[in-house]
Formats: structure tokens, C-alpha cells, sequence
């Protein structure tokens, strides 16, 4: 195996497995071990990059998330802990943009395999125009600008909610770990090539599954969602911007009330780790019913599901159910 070995020592090992940053990969036991073991160490930034390096790494990877379970991934701070477990990785895995104390890390680190996940495919921007209207939203861009998504140049980093544009970055991820472990490389393009035809499948899911919807238009706390929307044929309308816990404006949910009833809108939809206030008073406000649209930032008991493709068939039955499709 072309992998660098590493040698942890005792009191290094006590310190990351301190830190309590959960393995996904079934490769290992020792949910501490992000380096120094006998397979390809990955250090994946939060749930949606630690999946594809699992399913594409198989057996040869072992992969831990610096974002633990039912963390709010935004607010992610990397710890100096975290910096050394960087250090003894193979392999970082992270979307720049989302998580700025990341994106710094990586940065600063002497990783020897650094994968940018908006490198392999193409970002857009969804938050200065929320649902495609760009009325009303100037506080969007300064809350865009306190959750760093200004390293993305103001775009939306939310791709892996597409199920295209998530496959292009698995793409690009099997190419890299092909690469910086040659030796399993046949394994990692079979992997690869198993995960991009799942995600197909689940496209194709979507996209019959919403054709018929009555409407169009659905109402979200966060912008999480505009790849997805876009992709489908759908308008995403969010009371807040690409923050998940900025606070609307009056004159939004004023603006909101009036689409609702317009647009023939059933329900404001919330996300699993941040509160549901907001998204409740809204809908009380507009007679309007709410449910859980999650955007897979994490797994957690409260997640409609195991895993991503589990939590995204949940999104689609959400979404046919507020549609009008089901």
C-alpha cells in the first residue's frame, strides 16, 4: 500500500480521542484514529464529505469527521487538537466556503492530499436572490459574510443537496484518492462508480417524483436548498439567507404571508439542528403547517433516516406532500 505510515504516540492518541470525533467508516474500531493507522486516513470536514470518502474508500479508508453529530456545521471552530489530527492525516476532504476555521486549517496544514469539494464542480449563487426574487434581502449578505461564505465568492456552497452535482464531486474525490493510493485505485474507481450510479438513480427519484407537483414554491428557514430547487424546477423561498439562524425582517415574513397565499404554499419547512422558532411563528402567522426538510449537514436520532440517500428520499416525500404530488 502506497500510504504513508504514521507513529502517534500514546499521549497524542489520548488527546484526539479526548476531542470524542466519531469514525464513519466500519473500516476501524478507534474512533480516534485519524492518522497512524495501517489504511488511508481521511479527515473529512462535516457529515456530506465524510460520506463520499467512506462509500468511496470502502475498506481501505479511515475516515473521521472534524464535525460531530448534531453539530451545526457552520459554527464549527477547529481546535488546536484538531490541527495535529490534520497533521497526521493522509488526506483532507472539505468544502471551502462552509466551515472558514476549515478552511484555515487545511490551509496551514502540511496534509499531503488536500481535496476542496467546489473545485469538482460548479458553485452558483442562490443567497443574494432568495427564491429568485432579490427584493428585501440586503441582511442576507451580511450574514452570509459571518459565515464565511464569501470564500466561495458569495456563492452557495450547499451542492451535495443535488444529486447531479454531488455526484460530480464524488467523481473527482474517487480520482484523488486514486491517486494519493494508487495501490487500491481499481477499488476506488469501482467504488466510485457504484456511488455515482446510486446517486443517478436518486436524481432520476426526484425528478419523477416532483413532475407533477400542483405547486412550485416552497418556503424554508435557511437557503439551503437552491441546487436542489434549481435542479427540479422548483422555488425555493427562504425566510432567512444562507445563515440558518439569522433572524427575518418583518417586512420578509410580510412578503412571505402574501406568496404563500399566491402561490398556493402549504408549508414552511425547518431543519433538524437548529431551533424550529422562527419557522413556527411564520407559519402560525400565514396559517401555514410545518415539517422537516433536512439539508444532511449531520446524522442524528432526530434525522428521517441513516444515512444521506435515506434523508433525501425523506426530503422528497416532504416535498411531494407540501407539493401536491402525494
Amino acid at each position: 500500500m502506497n500510504v504513508r505510515r504514521h507513529h502517534i504516540s500514546g499521549m497524542a492518541v489520548a488527546a484526539v480521542t479526548a476531542l470524542g470525533l466519531g469514525t464513519l467508516s466500519a473500516c476501524s474500531t478507534d474512533s480516534a484514529a485519524a492518522g497512524g493507522t495501517e489504511k488511508f486516513d481521511v479527515v473529512a470536514s462535516f457529515y456530506p464529505m465524510a460520506f463520499l470518502a467512506e462509500r468511496i474508500g470502502g475498506d481501505h479508508v479511515n475516515v473521521t469527521s472534524l464535525t460531530e453529530p448534531g453539530q451545526e456545521p457552520h459554527d464549527l471552530e477547529i481546535s488546536a487538537r484538531q490541527r495535529a489530527q490534520l497533521e497526521e492525516a493522509d488526506a483532507a476532504l472539505f468544502l471551502k466556503g462552509l466551515q472558514p476555521s476549515v478552511d484555515e486549517a487545511v490551509g496551514q496544514s502540511g496534509i499531503g492530499t488536500k481535496i476542496d469539494a467546489t473545485t469538482l464542480t460548479t458553485l452558483e449563487e442562490h443567497g443574494s436572490e432568495v427564491g429568485g426574487h432579490a427584493d428585501g434581502h440586503e441582511d442576507e449578505h451580511a450574514a452570509e459574510d459571518e459565515h464565511g461564505h464569501e470564500e466561495t465568492g458569495g456563492k452557495d456552497p450547499h451542492i451535495w443537496l443535488d444529486p447531479v452535482k454531488y455526484a460530480e464531486v464524488a467523481e473527482g474525490v474517487g480520482k484523488a484518492f486514486a491517486k494519493a493510493d494508487p495501490d487500491h485505485a481499481a477499488d476506488y474507481r469501482k467504488n466510485t462508480a457504484d456511488l455515482v450510479a446510486k446517486l443517478g438513480a436518486l436524481d432520476t427519484e426526484f425528478k419523477n417524483g416532483l413532475a407533477a407537483a400542483k405547486t412550485k414554491v416552497f418556503i424554508t428557514t435557511h437557503a439551503a436548498f437552491g441546487y436542489l430547487a434549481e435542479r427540479y424546477g422548483l422555488t425555493e423561498e427562504a425566510i432567512s439567507g444562507l445563515d440558518p439562524e439569522s433572524e427575518p425582517s418583518a417586512a420578509r415574513v410580510k412578503e412571505l404571508e402574501k406568496m404563500a397565499k399566491a402561490d398556493g404554499v402549504t408549508t414552511v419547512f425547518y431543519e433538524t439542528l437548529v431551533s424550529d422558532k422562527t419557522a413556527r411563528t411564520v407559519a402560525r402567522d400565514a396559517n401555514l403547517r410545518t415539517d422537516v426538510l433536512d439539508p444532511v449537514e449531520g446524522i442524528t436520532d432526530k434525522s428521517r433516516g441513516t444515512d444521506y440517500f435515506a434523508v433525501q428520499r425523506a426530503n422528497l416525500k416532504a416535498l411531494q406532500t407540501a407539493l401536491g404530488t402525494a
